[in-house]
Formats: structure tokens, sequence, C-alpha cells
């Protein structure tokens, strides 16, 4: 797999993030994300939505930890599918989105699923990139697939997974608000956390009903 943000993001090995809200009263308002083994602070995602619903569809940026804008997410309109584009750094007027993300269909159970469009660089619409994304964001529970290229799919292959996290001492399931980003080698992470941001907009912690018992059932 080629880097989509920068080659910097990019591991020859697998790795987990930590991925943390950093508040638990305003849904969408902005993450921390650590490295699983380190515990450094790897992107950072500042409040963004506690201005209410005229706020609510404002630029996004994904930083590093120093504040320096990585990706800047933003909504396009009109779009029934929910269609967001993504711009390398802080983005700049006439520039072209780096990659797209939306609803797979706005009907029935494909509602759940996402398709992810990785735009090339001066290239044809053949040698775009695609993505696709199933799952429950809601229940931290998805994947991210490799699809290929437009010109001829190859193998599907999973890239990156978002799954509840697990405290290592005491074998709970921690709640929502933290969860894990497990890339698998090559996955770029800056990429992989600009979904999360898309889906955590899109999807938001209140369109799903979850019941907390499923991940921590009681015994018989």
């Amino acid at each position: 797999m080629a880097a989509i943000v920068g080659e910097r993001f990019c591991s020859e090995e697998e790795r987990e993030l930590t991925v943390r809200k950093t508040s638990l009263f305003f849904p969408g308002d902005g993450f921390a994300v650590y490295d699983h083994i380190t515990g450094d602070l790897v992107f950072r995602v500042d409040t963004y939505a506690r201005g209410g619903p005229a706020f609510a569809d404002q630029p996004l940026l994904l930083m590093d930890p120093s504040g320096d804008p990585i990706l800047t997410l933003r909504r396009k309109w009109p779009s029934l599918h929910h269609r967001w584009e993504a711009f390398l750094g802080e983005r700049s007027e006439g520039q072209k989105p780096l990659f797209a993300v939306r609803r797979s269909s706005i009907f029935g159970n494909d509602r759940s699923g996402f398709a992810v469009e990785v735009h090339s660089c001066g290239g044809s619409e053949e040698d775009e990139e695609e993505y696709r994304i199933e799952g429950s964001f809601p229940q931290r529970c998805c994947r991210v697939f490799y699809e290929g290229g437009r010109g001829g799919k190859g193998a599907v292959v999973m890239v990156a997974e978002i799954k509840r996290k697990v405290d290592a001492c005491s074998h709970v399931v921690l709640g929502r608000d933290v969860f894990s980003l497990c890339l698998r080698p090559r996955c770029d992470a800056a990429f992989a956390m600009g979904l999360i941001i898309v889906l955590d907009r899109i999807s938001g912690d209140d369109d799903d009903v979850i019941d907390d018992a499923m991940a921590n059932p009681s015994p018989l």
C-alpha cells in the first residue's frame, strides 16, 4: 500500500492506536490519539461541535501533537450520501481533495456501509484507489478494506479495524469514549484517523442504541 497522507504516517509493522474522545458531554467533540505502546500523543482533533447545529458542518482539522494541520475535512453540499472530502494540510481555495468518504447507500441496511475514494495527483479516474468501510462505528466495531484501483480490482484486503478497547489489567471492555484503532502494516495512520473523524460526524453516537450488556454479559 502506498502512503496516502504521508510516508511518515506509515509503519512496516502492525500498530495499535488508542483513540479517546476529549469530552463525554458533546457528541463529536474532538479526539486525542495515543500510541498504544509508548503512550505518546500522535494526533489531536480539538473541539468542533460545541457551537450547536450551526457549527456542526464546519471544516474539521486533524493535527499533529504540536497543533500543525495534517488534514482538513469538510462536508460537501449538497449530498444525500453525506459526502465528506479531505484536503492535505489546511485547505486553501481551489485545492483538490485528497480523498472522499460517503455512505454506500441512503436506503436500507447499506446505510451502515461507507465508500472511500482516494484521488491520484494528476492521474485519471482509473488511477484512483477505493476503500470500503463495513460495520458500526457507534458500536466501535468496523473494518476498513482496500479494494484496489478503479482500473481493475484485485484481492480485497483489510487494512484497519476499529474496536472496543479492553483494559489490560481488569479485562473489562471500556466505554465507547475510548477505543482502539488497529492498523495493518503500511496502513497510513493519518488517513485512517481522518476516516474516524468523518464516521463520527456522519454516524454520531446517538444513531444506534447500544446495549453494553452484550459486551459485558452477566454470568448465568
